[in-house]
């Protein structure tokens, strides 16, 4: 039987997720791959908003928000309330979190590397890219609701 496009995605994510999970382990570090984007908006820019930090790591502002919840309660970055707006929440690195960035970089560079083979062989980028760009045009909801209109209309259910 042949996977479903959801199927194959969700596959491949917990083949990818799943290696990058365990070579942080194999590294000694208490850290999941979904940090990452929130680790690295904050190199670039701290302390940061969390739509900023969203904005910055190119993750939805939900996603972010419950990310940076759970790194709070791992100890590896502080909220505070911002300056102007008390509602507005600063993000910045722990001391814990900060600690752990010489070990991370080597993991990323190692990544890194991993990807640029796996690029190689199949030019997954690419077509990712593609389809992010197909979907911005004419995103999915669209297309599901175009097939469900024409299959409503031949008569097929």
């Amino acid at each position: 039987m042949k996977r479903s496009l959801g199927t194959q995605l969700r596959h491949l994510i917990e083949l990818l997720d799943g290696a990058v999970g365990a070579a942080y382990e194999e590294a000694g570090l208490a850290y999941r791959p979904r940090y990452t984007p929130v680790m690295r908006a904050l190199m670039q820019n701290e302390p940061a908003t969390i739509g900023h930090i969203a904005t910055t790591a190119g993750i939805t502002q939900p996603a972010a928000t419950q990310t940076i919840a759970l790194m709070v309660k791992e100890g590896l970055v502080t909220t505070e309330a911002g300056v102007q707006d008390g509602r507005q929440k600063l993000i910045r690195l722990s001391p814990q979190g900060r600690a752990l960035l010489p070990k991370l970089q080597q993991c990323w560079q190692a990544t890194a590397a991993a990807a640029a083979s796996l690029e190689a062989e199949c030019a997954l980028s690419a077509t990712i890219e593609a389809a992010i760009e197909a979907l911005a045009a004419r995103p999915y909801g669209e297309r599901i609701r175009a097939a469900r209109a024409a299959i409503v209309a031949s008569g097929k259910s």
